[in-house]
């Protein structure tokens, strides 16, 4: 699908008159000074008409001087802003489209797309404005040599023929080239992005040399391709090269025979000669013609992510009295041939806690996306207090619908910023309250600049990073709370501080946990069971704990020998678990490569 881009129509128009201006005053140049030799020639009575002529062979020259620095002016600045544009029109996309959707691509080659990709699609509007130009001159030169003589213009023209074939062949052999030249750009940058994000998991396996290899395979193609291109460009240029001082020195040769048979002037030949000049400039459509070749490969390059569909929402409000009940119908998801979630049917009662439990795979993340619209099904129907997600708009369902994630990012120049990020800024007292009930306000406030430390110079474990994480879902509230294993990283004791603040959270109505822990799932009002994408069971911890193949799926994690007591703990409104133990033992999972995620 091809869209149509607003280019700067105005700097375009400014930027062909000047291209435009230059070429006309080149044209003019050599028939001034053509006049202006034979003038002097002419001997003293026409001294005064070969002063004026003078002058003005000086204006024009001057002209070409002024135009060509105020067109690079406005060249830069039209390459400049039409680059910014379409990186800006290329992030709005992708975020208007939404996590799952824009996953399609790599978070390489998106990057890839937004810096060297866009900046050739850049360059597309000052190529079309040079088109002008560089076209102008050599069609110009042609034409004025057969005003001077046809003779000399039909010597001239006689090398054209070939001269398009040369062209043609160029355009076809860069337009490949440069599209697999990018695909591989793009390639290479997934492959780094992935080993910076995995660097320490890279350092622990001791297989940096392997990782090295595996991110810099695809350069012996890149080169490749890179070479191909400029034997391309080399031999356009070389065969032109070769071409066109033939057909200059035919032009010359045959203008001195007009001279020496006097059918031609002394400042005729001069012009002539220079027109010779000006119409093999071929190399500078040659260029030129490069240039909007690669932009427009470029351009479509960018086009494969605008097309994906912006999530459409609706206008609909939630009832004034809702309390966030949760309803899945029939509900599908696929992952490419594979389908996540099949025929879900779940009620989250308004005002209750639910985890969702299940073997890794089964499905629980894609759950959590749903839930909050950070993705839709394939099939079926997923309603808030009755209103289908798809009818919301799209201020109230952020606004309704809070998340926190397992490796939250932290957006915002400041951890009060980062966790005042939302629809609606919360006040400092509710960003401190919250950061409170995330276990997170103690060692906010050992920094020294407390809240107003910047996100980049916090030195977080992946614990704090989870409780900064938790502080933002809490300061914003809402009807529905959607934790996705956004406790993994904390402690036993931490966990349940949190746990107990959760609960305790009345603007939060309804929750929704991905759980991974007992004692988690313990302290919900229900357990959903999800079983290779299905619904197995429905009830509380206590009454699933009761079947043998619950208490096997539990075994089967990394937290299976914490269940009978997670279970036997679930008496309590804690469910289970030890009250003392460090507040932030196990956590030590470095935070500055961290990202959102909503599916597995």
């Amino acid at each position: 699908m091809t869209h149509r881009h607003r280019y700067p129509r105005g700097r375009i128009a400014v930027l062909t008159l000047l291209t435009t201006a230059q070429a006309l005053a080149a044209l003019l140049l050599p028939a001034a000074l053509g006049t202006t030799v034979d003038l002097l020639l002419s001997g003293e009575r026409e001294a005064r008409s070969a002063t004026a002529w003078s002058l003005v062979c000086c204006g024009l020259i001057g002209a070409e001087v002024v135009l060509a620095a105020v067109e690079a002016v406005v060249r830069g600045g039209t390459d400049a802003h039409t680059t910014a544009r379409l990186r800006t029109r290329l992030v709005a996309r992708v975020l208007a489209v939404g996590p799952a959707r824009a996953g399609v691509f790599p978070p390489g080659d998106l990057v890839t797309r937004g810096t060297g990709v866009a900046a050739q699609a850049g360059t597309v509007p000052t190529a079309l404005a040079d088109t002008a130009g560089t076209v102008l001159v050599p069609l110009g030169g042609a034409v004025a040599l057969l005003l001077i003589d046809p003779r000399l213009g039909l010597v001239f023209l006689a090398a054209l023929p070939l001269m398009a074939v040369l062209l043609r062949a160029f355009t076809r052999s860069t337009a490949g080239s440069v599209a697999a030249y990018q695909r591989l750009q793009a390639d290479i940058a997934s492959r780094l992005v992935e080993a910076v994000t995995g660097a320490r998991t890279i350092a622990a396996a001791g297989t940096e040399a392997e990782e090295r290899a595996r991110v810099t395979a695809p350069l012996g193609a890149l080169g490749e391709q890179g070479r191909r291109m400029w034997r391309i460009h080399a031999r356009a240029t070389a065969q032109a090269a070769t071409l066109l001082p033939l057909a200059q020195l035919a032009v010359v040769a045959t203008g001195g025979l007009l001279l020496g048979a006097g059918e031609l002037t002394v400042g005729g030949l001069l012009a002539a000669a220079r027109y010779a000049v000006l119409a093999g400039q071929v190399g500078a459509f040659v260029g030129s013609l490069n240039r909007l070749v690669r932009g427009r490969v470029a351009t479509r390059r960018l086009d494969e992510v605008l097309a994906l569909p912006p999530v459409r929402h609706g206008a609909r409000a939630l009832p004034a009295d809702g309390r966030g009940r949760l309803e899945f119908r029939g509900v599908t998801a696929r992952r490419g041939d594979r389908a996540v979630l099949r025929d879900v049917d779940l009620v989250v009662p308004g005002g209750g806690t639910l985890a969702v439990v299940g073997r890794s795979g089964a499905g629980k993340s894609v759950l959590a996306a749903l839930a909050g619209r950070l993705a839709d099904p394939d099939a079926g129907e997923i309603r808030l207090d009755g209103v289908p997600l798809t009818e919301l708009d799209r201020a109230t369902l952020r606004r309704e619908v809070g998340y926190a994630f397992e490796r939250p990012a932290l957006l915002g120049g400041t951890l009060g910023e980062a966790i005042a990020l939302g629809a609606r800024r919360p006040t400092p007292d509710r960003v401190a309250a919250a950061a409170r009930a995330a276990s997170a306000d103690g060692f906010i406030r050992t920094l020294p600049d407390g809240y107003d430390t910047r996100c980049d110079a916090a030195p977080l474990s992946g614990g704090e990073l989870q409780r900064v994480g938790l502080a933002r879902a809490f300061a914003h509230g809402g009807r529905l709370l959607v934790l996705d294993d956004a406790t993994s990283s904390l402690d036993t004791v931490t966990e349940l501080r949190v746990g107990r603040a959760l609960l305790a959270e009345g603007r939060a109505r309804t929750r929704l946990v991905v759980a991974h822990r007992p004692a988690t799932a313990a302290r919900a009002d229900l357990v959903a069971w999800l079983d290779e994408g299905r619904i197995r069971a429905v009830g509380t911890h206590r009454e699933l704990w009761r079947r043998a193949d619950y208490r096997a799926a539990w075994a089967e994690g990394a937290e299976g020998a914490e269940g009978k007591e997670g279970a036997e703990g679930a008496t309590d409104d804690a469910g289970g678990g030890p009250d003392d133990g460090p507040d932030d033992g196990p956590e030590g999972h470095g935070a500055t490569a961290a990202t959102e995620g909503d599916a597995r």
